[in-house]
């Protein structure tokens, strides 16, 4: 099964609600704010297998020293294929050279960050305003 991962300026809403339902994050009930803030986005990888998206990251960034990856999702029935991997390594072409990188992880993708470098930040404590559901 090839995996085609594209560097790309927008996304269209059908085929990007399914993916985020499949993966029941809230922000599927918010189709065009999310569609918004993807095609808006500093950076937006896709992660595609005969045409489908099975995958969709985003970056905001200044472009200059800091990133942070608010979205990183593989549909379920592709997930444990090395495709968020691959759509991080996209993203390191861009980032990797940034002097902070920052990402939120819960749950089993903790680990799966972890073993692509990243590390929480001192005694940092993540913190926020969130009107989601998934936490």
């Amino acid at each position: 099964m090839e995996v085609s991962i594209n560097v790309i300026d927008s996304v269209s809403e059908d085929e990007v609600i399914g993916i985020y339902k499949a993966n029941d994050w809230s922000s599927a009930d918010k189709p065009k704010e999310l569609l918004a803030a993807l095609n808006q986005s500093h950076t937006l990888v896709t992660a595609r297998i005969a045409g489908k998206l099975v995958g969709l990251g985003n970056a905001i960034s200044d472009g200059h020293l800091v990133v942070y990856y608010p979205h990183m999702l593989v549909h379920p029935d592709y997930q444990g294929m090395g495709i968020g991997r691959k759509m991080m390594e996209a993203m390191q072409s861009i980032y990797g050279g940034f002097h902070q990188q920052m990402l939120t992880a819960d749950g089993e993708v903790v680990g799966f960050y972890k073993a692509l470098g990243f590390e929480r930040a001192g005694k940092t404590e993540p913190m926020w305003i969130y009107s989601g559901k998934e936490h």
